[in-house]
């Protein structure tokens, strides 16, 4: 069991048989009252977010997550197939669960599929993602790395702002958490 003080961003908990991620929490304590932890949580299941706030000595259960390597297969646009790289066991999950992630998936590449007694709920990417330009307006010669941006849209049909220089076929590297461009990627 977890006390209020131990749950930080990152830490998986379970409220009512259902497991949640903590988003953000701060620790608060006003004059003579208890302590307290005021958090954010997303449902695994469902992707939501809630606001919960936990009081001085209670205490709360750890969920039984894990993770397990996948690669992504393909999509139908609503249903997004995985293989357990171990097993070789396949499994969908929805566009509504993935959420944004859908944008940072290629066919082919590994990802971490979050499990929850024994079913997958969602997926942890990596901090950095490789992906191809598909379509931007040409550069032109003069066109440098501090220049300006321009608008790309990416293979997996995530539009994001690059340099000047960068063409279609261009590999880029693109940060997950913030969506946006970091550096020309290997080719």
């Amino acid at each position: 069991m977890y006390v209020i003080t131990e749950l930080k961003p990152g830490r998986a908990i379970q409220l009512d048989g259902i497991p949640y991620l903590i988003v953000a929490s701060q620790f608060g304590r006003k004059s003579q009252s208890k302590a307290n932890m005021q958090c954010k949580l997303k449902n695994m299941k469902t992707g939501s977010v809630i606001a919960k706030n936990f009081q001085g000595s209670e205490q709360v259960e750890p969920a039984d997550v894990g993770y397990r390597r996948v690669q992504f297969l393909f999509s139908d646009g609503e249903q997004y197939t995985f293989m357990d790289l171990q097993s070789y066991d396949q499994f969908f999950l929805n566009k509504e669960t993935l959420g944004d992630t859908v944008y940072y998936l290629v066919e082919g590449g590994e990802v971490d599929a979050l499990m929850f007694e024994d079913h997958p709920i969602g997926i942890q990417l990596p901090s950095t993602v490789d992906l191809k330009i598909v379509e931007t307006i040409p550069g032109v010669k003069g066109d440098t790395a501090t220049g300006g941006q321009k608008p790309a849209k990416l293979e997996s049909g995530l539009t994001i702002n690059v340099p000047l220089f960068l063409q279609e076929g261009d590999k880029v590297k693109v940060n997950t958490e913030t969506g946006e461009y970091m550096k020309k990627a290997e080719q």
